[in-house]
């Protein structure tokens, strides 16, 4: 692969042209991210919105028809149904780890395997969750495992 950087012109746009034969998938997320940049989501804790990086988000989970954003520390309460948060940050680093959870893989300090096929992560703040069987296959790709 070629990579050419350019110097642009003070009036000229910046513009990011990609030569290929085909799009892939590997291609449809970088150009995601790169359209994505560095926005930021909505959350909600104490009747407050608070603005945060999603890559500050340890991971999501679905109890009771509500959808939680676990921080560090912090729990936040997220508006977007878990389907919709799985598209918006399919470009970044997480993966559905569950049917009811959100993994960001960036967060994760330890992988260890568990009964019935699953794994168990170990993530940084000291939580452990629980990757289920349907979805180690999906964890070793993004791994290169």
């Amino acid at each position: 692969m070629k990579i050419t950087i350019l110097d642009k012109l003070p009036t000229e746009e910046e513009e990011l042209i990609l030569k290929c034969d085909s799009l892939d998938n590997d291609l449809y997320k970088l150009i995601n991210r790169l359209k994505s940049g560095t926005s930021k989501m909505s959350v909600y804790s104490d009747g407050k919105i608070h603005l945060i990086n999603p890559s500050d988000i340890y991971y999501f989970e679905a109890v009771d028809q509500k959808v939680f954003a676990y921080g560090k520390q912090t729990v936040y309460e997220v508006k977007a149904r878990l389907y919709e948060l799985e598209e918006e940050l399919s470009c970044r680093d997480f993966l559905r780890s569950s049917k009811s959870t959100i993994l960001n893989i960036n967060k994760v300090k330890s992988l260890s395997p568990a009964l019935g096929g699953r794994f168990e992560a170990l993530l940084h703040n000291g939580e452990k969750v629980i990757i289920s069987r349907q979805y180690v296959p999906d964890l070793k790709e993004l791994l290169g495992i």
